[in-house]
């Protein structure tokens, strides 16, 4: 069973950077080509939009959410097309995008600036009452 999972992490592997491949390739339809760029982009940046320190959600992106997108990918490219991507991502070095990594840093400041704002005027510190 351990070696069927091993088996199924490197086939996403290659297929993430086939979808790389496939985003970048004027022959991929339009609608395969957003999706495509969209979860290679999301897949190969070293952020996560949801931090895996956070229980359940942080993992449920990696476990659930990239796997799904990988297999509408896959679907929207043609067979043939994704066997000539998945070829050359064998071949392929691991793209880094490193563009999406700083959208992600600074969409998670822009929330904690939002909520350190939010906090501010919300949840200011009153002196306590003094009792008579």
């Amino acid at each position: 069973m351990l070696t069927q999972i091993k088996s199924w992490a490197q086939g996403l592997k290659r297929d993430v950077v086939a979808l790389w491949i496939a985003a970048r390739s004027p022959r991929t339809p339009l609608a395969a080509k957003l999706v495509a760029g969209a979860i290679a982009a999301y897949a190969l940046s070293p952020i996560d939009l949801i931090p895996d320190f956070i229980p359940i959600l942080g993992y449920l992106d990696d476990l659930v959410i990239v796997p799904l997108g990988i297999a509408l990918a896959v679907r929207l490219i043609p067979s043939a097309l994704m066997a000539e991507f998945r070829t050359q991502a064998v071949a392929a070095a691991r793209p880094v995008n490193r563009t999406v990594g700083v959208a992600i840093v600074i969409l998670w400041f822009v929330v904690l600036v939002i909520v350190a704002v939010w906090c501010w005027r919300n949840l200011r510190f009153m002196p306590m009452q003094q009792s008579q």
